[in-house]
């Protein structure tokens, strides 16, 4: 590998974290020596990854430290940060700097146990994995050796076993995601594989729903269940009974979620390599067999305008057009887990740009999340992050060549000049580099005003109290050390003296927001993003199943991918929880307070620290 030389990073530019990130850099990035001791303070970690990510700028003619300094400023201002691998990784021996995999699970017993072999490998490296079961014959049907076959569910226990066996970089056990079709015929086994509490632990998992179940379903008919091997028809169910019990379960669970198969294949960019079955483990990425994908997300706060009237369009377009930049370089830095990998990877070039801090943008911006100048603003923002990402692409691929699978593709065959890389944005759930960057988690809405954060064994940490809210107080003239007390102890605005309607508006948390806001918003990032969206659907605990069912349609019509809900207190252990007295609690020290439920995704699950 290509070395920069070391002259250290730009004077005088010291990483801008704060004291909660201090804390999670200490317990999960920064470096140790072999007794445990931390060796590596924040602004050598930057600096290492910067380095190690501009060094494959001299592949193509370019000057790694110049690259390498311009990467660390973006990196030190916390405008853009890329997904935990590589911060992690990046610079070190392990080297492997993906955030999520998709591997293939054929119906062959050698080849799955493969499979759970590879996924343990990802899961060491601290890589989030996905798998589509839906080409495994169903439960009873008949094998060559004269037994029956187990089904899908029994095998999708035997990679949860793995994974709770191996830690994640280190640090944390894996994270997965595991899709059945909806015409597989043990589709209703899978729904209902995680109402026993303890089973799939280490599973979130979602149902690929076909247009042709859609229609079924609006039509009030059945629709074929298909042979696993030969997609023929081997039965047929009826879609409204499927239906219901995937809204019972995910209203009692939090899982199934959806994934809109056809949809996600209709734009897929390189059909001509295959279909996509499955996504990773919080559902942003669709990627094929052996793909993988890195991401790295532009905090949106820090791009606004001094006087916070609108956004500073020129500093975001340079931070895009920096931040391709870096995915493109580390698809070339990183060290692949399997040569397959590598080179389905090489071949695509996808990267996922996305965004985080939204909430903070829409707050300082003076508008409500729950409000049409919230989606458009979503429309806006993203319109142009995809824009400025597709040219800096083009840009690229004008430098360095297309992605080496341009020829066949959808934009090839459109008509579009090349690309380096096959899909550019992501919105990513961020969870933790998120809190790295101080700002709020991905673009979901503020989980709490005022939150304790705590460790997985119950101990109180610290109380944090949303900075924006005291400024708008004061500002207001409404502030006081009661209204103080009284937001952390119930964690929002709800039923404080003296808060005028509009900033109770401003401030609404994600159970305070009608589910159809939230479906809304996501659909407008949507329009604008090539690969998915990550996106938790809250909903209070009084929801009811209809208002499962509702969001889940709302999804569909409005063009999502796939879509997550979540009802407060339907799981055990989830990543935030309200106590008996109201105060939100965040289930771990160094997890920034999000709605996203699932603890099995590589940027939000929990960590224990000591």
């Amino acid at each position: 590998m290509n070395r920069v030389h070391d002259t250290g990073p730009p004077p005088g530019l010291e990483p801008a974290f704060d004291a909660h990130a201090l804390r999670v850099l200490e317990a999960r990035y920064l470096r140790r020596d072999e007794r445990g001791e931390v060796v590596e303070t924040p602004l050598a970690l930057l600096w290492r990854v910067a380095r190690a990510v501009a060094a494959a700028e001299a592949a193509h003619g370019g000057d790694p430290e110049a690259q390498a300094r311009a990467f660390y400023e973006a990196l030190a201002r916390l405008e853009f940060l890329p997904n935990s691998p590589t911060l992690m990784n990046a610079g070190r021996p392990r080297g492997q700097l993906s955030a999520c995999f998709v591997l293939p699970v054929e119906d062959e017993l050698e080849a799955i146990f493969d499979t759970v072999k590879h996924a343990a490998r990802i899961h060491q490296t601290g890589g989030g994995t996905g798998f589509a079961f839906s080409r495994l014959r169903p439960r009873h049907a008949r094998l060559s050796s004269g037994g029956e076959a187990s089904g899908p569910v029994s095998f999708m226990k035997v990679f949860d076993a793995a994974t709770a066996a191996v830690y994640q970089g280190g640090v944390r056990r894996g994270a997965n995601m595991g899709i059945l079709r909806v015409d597989h015929p043990d589709v209703l086994e899978f729904i209902d594989a995680k109402r026993e509490p303890g089973v799939l632990t280490h599973f979130n998992i979602s149902v690929a729903i076909t247009d042709a179940f859609m229609q079924a379903l609006e039509q009030g008919g059945r629709y074929d269940l298909l042979d696993a091997a030969t997609r023929q028809p081997v039965g047929s169910q009826d879609a409204r009974t499927v239906w219901e019990r995937i809204v019972r379960s995910a209203w009692a669970t939090g899982d199934p979620g959806l994934v809109f198969i056809d949809r996600i294949n209709a734009l897929h960019p390189t059909p001509n390599l295959g279909e996509i079955e499955s996504t990773n483990p919080c559902g942003e990425l669709p990627l094929l067999p052996y793909e993988s994908c890195n991401l790295g997300s532009v905090d949106i706060h820090k791009h606004l305008l001094p006087d916070a009237s609108g956004l500073d369009r020129e500093r975001l377009r340079r931070t895009v057009h920096l931040g391709v930049r870096f995915l493109d370089d580390v698809i070339d830095s990183n060290v692949y887990p399997l040569p397959q990998i590598a080179e389905v990877t090489r071949t695509n070039r996808k990267i996922g740009l996305g965004v985080m801090g939204l909430a903070d943008a829409l707050i300082a911006l003076g508008i409500p999340y729950a409000s049409e100048r919230a989606v458009a603003l979503a429309h806006e923002v993203m319109a142009f992050v995809l824009a400025e990402a597709r040219a800096a692409s083009r840009a690229l691929a004008r430098e360095r060549g297309p992605f080496l699978a341009w020829e066949g593709s959808r934009p090839e065959q459109a008509g579009e000049a090349p690309l380096r890389n096959a899909t550019v944005t992501t919105i990513a759930p961020t969870g933790t580099i998120a809190l790295l960057a101080g700002c709020s988690s991905g673009i979901e809405p503020l989980y709490a005003v005022a939150y304790v954060r705590r460790a997985l064994d119950g101990k109180a940490r610290l109380e944090i109290f949303h900075p924006q809210l005291e400024r708008v107080a004061r500002a207001r003239g409404f502030w006081s050390e009661d209204l103080r007390a009284h937001v952390l102890a119930t964690g929002t605005l709800e039923g404080a003296p003296g808060v005028p309607d509009d900033v109770r508006a401003l401030f609404a948390t994600a159970h305070e927001i009608a589910p159809e806001w939230h479906v809304r918003m996501q659909a407008a990032f949507q329009a604008h993003v090539e690969n998915s969206v990550s996106k938790t659907i809250n909903l209070p605990r009084g929801s009811r199943p209809d208002d499962v069912a509702e969001a889940y349609l709302l999804a569909y019509r409005l063009g999502c991918k796939g879509i997550t809900v979540y009802r407060d207190g339907s799981r055990e252990g989830q990543v935030l929880a309200t106590q008996p007295d109201g105060k939100p609690v965040a289930a771990s020290p160094e997890h920034e307070p999000s709605p996203l439920p699932p603890a099995n995704c590589p940027e939000c699950a929990p960590t224990d620290v000591p």
